[in-house]
């Protein structure tokens, strides 16, 4: 059987946070009323003419920016023509020969080795209203358009296909959800579909030309892309091995079967017959536009995370986690700044936070209010003073997150307070010495593994609050050393 080789190139589409969409005055936001954001312009009325959104520009700037990729001085938009209902002008404004930016990549982790996967542009286009097949119950099958969605900016990312494997289009759809959110180019949020996905992918032989190209889509998640394109991997190995051709269409994924299947002959660029926008002038770009929006560029994931392990010592895996985020980076430097531990709180962030967080399918920018910053540094703080055991630690994290209750104010409830009198442990260690003798006797004639038993049961005494290397030393001096040490 020969051995394939993926080929994955994805084209990501990114909803701009403007207030107003990208050739008209309309609001850009979602949830409201369908059909209530509208005018001629986003309706395709004839005679409507579009104005560039100015702000829209500067966003996808500010990505091409973080991406590396150079900004065209000179850039075009074009008209891509399909017939579709959520189009009402029969074209879609884009951008064709001459986008806005190209070159860039992205960076990811595999396997301990940075592999960069390089993109081809990112361009400015308008996004299409929404078809709603749901909640037309005077009218079985009946299907409706909400053009809210009509004219909101997007910006495309082209990604080269360098991607060779499900798992590394996972990871870099998620370095890339990190650079919009960071920069504040778009939420990333997929539910909502201000982020979307499809997918290309192709197979061949080790050391022959590219197979045929398969896009995917209906990929609404990141995992989703990740099982789509396992499948279609195996479909088209499994096509090829029965001695038939792989077909150039498009394909949806089923998320229920975890399957694709057919949704129509995969179109090429000439069958949209782009040609330029008559109604928009050339975008020019000058250097000191450039220059406006390079400086107000924040710190990006790779820079946050390469300062958490550089001044905070937090290692590598954990601060490559804490960064992928921007609310869940926040809340680490929030909580660290509280309890002054760096490398404590994100271990237990990474450890015990992400832990329960995940059970709630909680989202990271909603962390905070659930669980505070202040609640876990007052932990962290407690256990690196050692006034509370690190087995009360995880006791007061689970009922602090469970109940809302101050860490304090369990500690002072349940008395959990760390013993720090000396007298007090080495009374335990008395009893426990004079309710143990077989243990006792075994431990001073060699056996020294019934230390633990005993230390146990001196833990169990003081309902293990006393200081483990306390308790060690003192039961040690108690019992003298085993036969045949001198």
């Amino acid at each position: 059987m020969p051995g394939y080789v993926p080929v994955i190139g994805l084209e990501v589409h990114a909803q701009l946070l403007t207030r107003s969409k990208i050739f008209c005055g309309c609001a850009n936001r979602f949830g409201d009323a369908p059909n209530t954001n509208t005018c001629a312009v986003c309706l395709g009325l004839p005679g409507a003419l579009p104005v560039l959104n100015r702000a829209a520009v500067e966003l996808a700037m500010r990505m091409a920016l973080a991406t590396g990729c150079v900004i065209n001085g000179r850039s075009i938009f074009a008209r891509k023509n399909y017939f579709y209902p959520d189009l009402p002008k029969g074209y879609q404004i884009s951008q064709y020969d001459r986008p806005l930016a190209t070159g860039g990549s992205i960076s990811i982790d595999v396997d301990g080795q940075t592999r960069r996967i390089g993109l081809t542009r990112i361009h400015l286009e308008e996004d299409a209203g929404k078809l709603v097949h749901e909640g037309f119950s005077s009218t079985e099958g009946a299907s409706g358009v909400d053009f809210n969605r009509s004219g909101v900016p997007l910006i495309e990312i082209v990604g080269e296909p360098e991607i060779r494997s499900p798992q590394e289009a996972y990871l870099y759809l998620q370095r890339l959800k990190s650079v919009l959110t960071y920069t504040e180019v778009c939420d990333g949020n997929m539910e909502e579909g201000s982020l979307r996905c499809d997918a290309n992918v192709s197979i061949h032989e080790k050391g022959s030309a590219f197979g045929t190209r398969v896009e995917l889509k209906n990929l609404n998640s990141f995992r989703n892309v990740q099982r789509a394109l396992e499948f279609e991997i195996a479909r088209q190995e499994r096509v090829l091995e029965e001695g038939a051709k792989v077909v150039q269409q498009t394909r949806l994924y089923d998320a229920g079967s975890g399957e694709t299947r057919p949704m129509r002959t995969k179109e090429e660029a000439h069958d949209y017959r782009y040609f330029p926008e008559p109604d928009l002038l050339p975008l020019e770009v000058d250097e000191a536009w450039i220059g406006k929006v390079r400086a107000g560029l924040p710190e990006l994931p790779s820079e946050r995370k390469a300062r958490f392990i550089r001044e905070r010592g937090i290692p590598e895996a954990d601060a490559h986690l804490l960064t992928l985020e921007k609310p869940l980076a926040d809340y680490f430097e929030q909580a660290g700044g509280l309890s002054g531990e760096w490398r404590e709180t994100a271990k237990w962030i990474v450890r015990d936070v992400l832990r329960w967080a995940k059970e709630e399918k909680l989202d990271s920018a909603k962390l905070g209010d659930r669980f505070p910053p202040a609640r876990l540094a007052a932990i962290v703080r407690a256990r690196a003073s050692g006034s509370i055991t690190a087995a009360s630690a995880a006791e007061i994290f689970e009922e602090a997150w469970t109940s809302g209750k101050e860490p304090d104010a369990i500690i002072r409830d349940r008395g959990l307070s760390r013993i720090t009198d000396e007298s007090a442990i080495a009374a335990a260690v008395a009893r426990a010495i004079e309710e143990n003798p077989k243990q006792v006797g075994q431990y001073r004639q060699g056996k020294e593994a019934v230390f633990g038993y005993l230390v146990g049961q001196v833990m169990r005494a003081t309902g293990g609050k006393a200081p483990p290397d306390v308790v060690n030393r003192l039961l040690k001096d108690a019992l003298g050393k085993p036969a045949g040490q001198d």
